[in-house]
């Protein structure tokens, strides 16, 4: 780990976001890399389908945005989405060039269609390793610059704030050992938060704690009530929710009910490839049963599909072989799972946030690009281009070094019982958020919501007033700070909307809200139109 007190840049998280704004800051000066597990241990490394490019001119780049503006609901924020799908060719081929492999055909780079996408756009790695293949070409590209360090293992417990401007951040080690590391800009791409649900796609580093950081601190958050559910993970009693890439559907697969019926002709004109928040709805409905509480399963079939399944989804083929399923001979059983967080930090279209020296990229940052409900496989390309334009973005600002005063409070590592403990508030936590602001959402429910995050701040809070401290304690802080906002903001929300669905408030309202969230320090949600 890089022992020096400064550096010219701190980014926080080692995904797409994170490793592309640090290749280009590194042209400029000393960079310092902050991943709390080893490098390429990111959301980033578990995305599967692909990454969505429009590399055949300009009708094609046309259809893109008029594709993510159409799935984002009424909301995407149009300058976004252009530059998303205009400066993603060039990310795209910047990352070839830099070594990153992707599926071919008779020489040609081999395109595949998903959910809501009018026609076949989407690149792959391995089949269904996307992530991982571009995850591993950016970190060796990065480890190649002489001033690129990394800091694995390692956490960010706190923004330093010094006149209004983020100065400095304070670190911990895997040996509780805390740290503090001045830096003229602090740029965070630290993920996602999925782990606030019992039931996710997301890697365990996926806590929020980027958001939570920069909510303490002052930044304002938007969007935070748009959350993702992917309409297909793995639905096996005891097993992860392993994601089930919205590629098999665009391969062909259908879905069925426990009756073995099709039956999102009753959802939506596009079928199994609707928009993800409709999909995700549909399985939710299909597999309720007559008595509360009862649960049908519901499949993903592809057994009529004709190709070579393992070798086209070698991965995924090979998770569910350790179960004794096969995609080619067995129905699958799914379910909805928490996914992609749409709203984060707020920032402009070059990552700047309301804060002097605070940056964010990636999915810890909201654009406005995916409006309330993301197109598939967007977001790895809005990590390349949104990475390297809030790179630009720090550099541009040129803001001098100020070293900070101080240094963090040291922490008393916790017992183990205070551990068990933490865990208890964090499974307590997760399982309200998914009863109780899942995909169907309601004013009673979002209440008792409410009542389970303040019951999981409040034992937290017993443990950090005697000065303990631990990573899972600060994962466990900032799951439950994005569970305030999330819950703020869907009871702020009062209509239908994507990827927010109100029982109580079934339909889109555009008069009032079609307009983004923004949620304040002071816990309060305000509605406005970018």
């Amino acid at each position: 780990m890089e022992k020096a007190s400064q550096v010219d840049f701190l980014v926080m998280g080692a995904g797409v976001a994170g490793l592309r704004a640090a290749v280009e800051l590194a042209n400029y000066g000393d960079v310092l890399v902050v991943t709390k597990e080893s490098l390429g241990e990111s959301n980033t490394h578990y995305a599967q389908g692909g990454i969505a490019v429009a590399m055949e001119g300009e009708q094609d780049v046309a259809l893109h945005m008029e594709d993510t503006v159409s799935a984002g609901d009424g909301i995407v924020y149009r300058p976004a989405a252009k530059a998303l799908v205009t400066e993603g060719p060039l990310r795209v081929a910047e990352l070839i060039e830099w070594g990153a492999h992707f599926d071919k055909r008779a020489g040609q780079l081999h395109r595949t269609r998903e959910g809501a996408h009018s026609l076949p756009r989407i690149l792959h790695a391995n089949g269904d390793a996307t992530g991982a293949e571009i995850s591993r070409s950016l970190a060796a590209f990065a480890r190649t610059h002489p001033r690129i360090r990394f800091a694995e293992w390692t956490m960010v417990t706190g923004l330093v704030v010094a006149e209004g401007r983020v100065v400095a951040v304070d670190l911990l080690d895997r040996d509780n050992n805390p740290r503090r590391i001045s830096a003229r800009a602090v740029l965070i791409a630290a993920g996602g938060a999925g782990q606030v649900y019992s039931d996710t796609t997301n890697p365990s580093v996926a806590t929020g704690d980027g958001i939570a950081l920069a909510a303490q601190a002052g930044a304002e958050l938007a969007d935070m009530e748009f959350y993702q559910f992917h309409p297909t993970a793995l639905s096996l009693p005891g097993v992860p929710r392993f994601l089930l890439s919205e590629a098999l559907r665009g391969e062909g697969a259908y879905l069925r009910n426990d009756k073995g019926e099709r039956f999102m002709e009753r959802y939506h004109p596009l079928l199994e490839l609707a928009p993800r928040d409709v999909v995700a709805r549909a399985i939710t409905r299909e597999g309720m049963g007559a008595a509360p509480g009862e649960v049908r399963l519901v499949y993903l079939d592809m057994r009529h599909i004709e190709m070579d399944l393992h070798q086209r989804f070698p991965g995924i083929s090979a998770f569910l072989a350790q179960h004794g399923l096969d995609l080619g001979r067995n129905l699958i059983p799914v379910r909805p799972a928490a996914h992609y967080l749409m709203g984060g930090i707020k920032t402009d279209l070059d990552g700047g946030t309301n804060m002097l020296g605070l940056y964010a990229a990636g999915e810890a940052a909201c654009t406005g690009v995916h409006g309330a409900n993301r197109l598939a496989s967007n977001s790895l390309l809005e990590g390349l281009v949104f990475g390297a334009r809030a790179a630009q973005s720090m550099l541009d600002d040129g803001l001098p070094l100020v070293v900070a005063e101080g240094a963090p409070a040291p922490v008393t590592p916790l017992s183990a019982s205070e551990e068990q403990r933490v865990e208890e508030l964090i499974a307590s936590l997760q399982a309200a958020m998914w009863a109780y602001a899942g995909l169907l959402r309601q004013e009673s429910t979002l209440r008792e919501g409410f009542a389970a995050q303040e019951a999981c701040a409040a034992g937290l809070a017993e443990l950090t007033g005697q000065g303990k401290g631990s990573r899972r304690l600060f994962e466990a802080q900032a799951l439950s700070c994005v569970a305030h906002t999330i819950l703020h903001s869907a009871l702020a929300r009062t209509e239908s909307r994507g990827a927010h669905f109100r029982n109580d408030y079934p339909k889109r309202n555009d008069e009032q809200f079609r307009k983004h969230s923004r949620f304040s320090r002071d816990g309060q949600v305000a509605f406005e139109e970018w």
